[in-house]
């Protein structure tokens, strides 16, 4: 019989469909007891953890634990993705200004959260390699840092005043575009820039065949290998919480398993790469030594 005690875990995730079940205590393992707190938006526990590893596990941008990982912060990634987007309907213009297309971009003025947000990397991934965009010749302007202390964004990008912010700057025509996430704005005028959007994302998941991954979940190294029961929990927990999701969530379109992740990470690796976003070169496989190590064949 296992006595065992199962192990008091700190988890940090927003509030999904596949994921409340295991917050409220419904899908429950005994080998973790999770204590999750309330973190909205959730990307603003995205810092602390990949600077501090605040929390035992945490959601995180993938943008975000590929810096931590190149820069040598303690962190794993389960492989497991918990947030993603089809993306062309983010990036937005103020119609009341002028007409604008992505032909208009070279020269524009295009606000994004920061630069190095994981939203902001697809769309302009997408944009240079769909559009044909030539990205250094965007002014891009970011409101924030990185997650990352140690990251310091390329020379193409400026920096808004502390005082200022991306809707005013794109609803007053200081910004001719803006790259928005969740917090998409629905005020008059603000249009999608890539005109049917829903129709260029349909296109381009037929080509790629996959949803761009926003969100995966990490753990902080040292628990993960003083407890590794945990780790192997917690990853238990995730899957779980998929396979219960409501069938008309699209749980069942996030990877889980390194072998679904790998052509995302693929894509990922390669716009990070292209827009010096990450400080050396990474490699798939170095992604997922930590965790495969613990979760074995059940990582696959």
């Amino acid at each position: 019989m296992n006595t065992a005690q199962p192990v008091a875990l700190t988890a940090a995730l927003k509030t999904y469909p596949h994921t409340a079940a295991i917050k409220d205590g419904t899908l429950n393992d005994p080998r973790v007891v999770l204590t999750c707190p309330d973190v909205e938006p959730i990307y603003r526990a995205f810092a602390p953890m990949a600077r501090q590893q605040k929390y035992d596990v945490s959601e995180m941008a993938i943008v975000t634990y590929l810096q931590a990982k190149a820069y040598g912060k303690p962190l794993i990634m389960l492989p497991t993705v918990v947030a993603a987007r089809l993306q062309q309907a983010c990036i937005v213009y103020n119609a009341r200004h002028r007409k604008m297309t992505v032909a208009d971009l070279p020269g524009a003025r295009v606000g994004v959260r920061a630069y190095s947000q994981t939203t902001g990397m697809w769309v302009r991934g997408i944009l240079a390699d769909t559009y044909g965009v030539p990205l250094e010749e965007v002014q891009w302007v970011s409101f924030e840092d990185s997650h990352l202390a140690e990251y310091r964004d390329p020379p193409w990008v400026r920096k808004a005043a502390a005082e200022q912010r991306m809707l005013a700057m794109l609803e007053a025509g200081e910004l001719d575009c803006a790259i928005f996430g969740n917090d998409l704005p629905s005020a008059d005028g603000i249009l999608p820039l890539i005109a049917n959007a829903a129709e260029a994302d349909s296109r381009w998941y037929q080509e790629h065949q996959l949803v761009p991954p926003n969100h995966v979940v990490v753990m902080h190294q040292d628990v993960a290998e003083r407890h590794p029961e945990a780790l192997r929990a917690v990853y238990d927990l995730l899957k779980r919480g998929k396979a219960a999701a409501p069938p008309e969530t699209p749980a069942n379109r996030l990877p889980t398993g390194s072998e679904a992740m790998r052509k995302a990470l693929a894509l990922t690796l390669d716009y990070c790469q292209r827009q010096q976003l990450l400080p050396r070169r990474l490699d798939i496989d170095e992604i997922f030594a930590d965790s495969l190590a613990i979760l074995g064949a059940a990582g696959h």
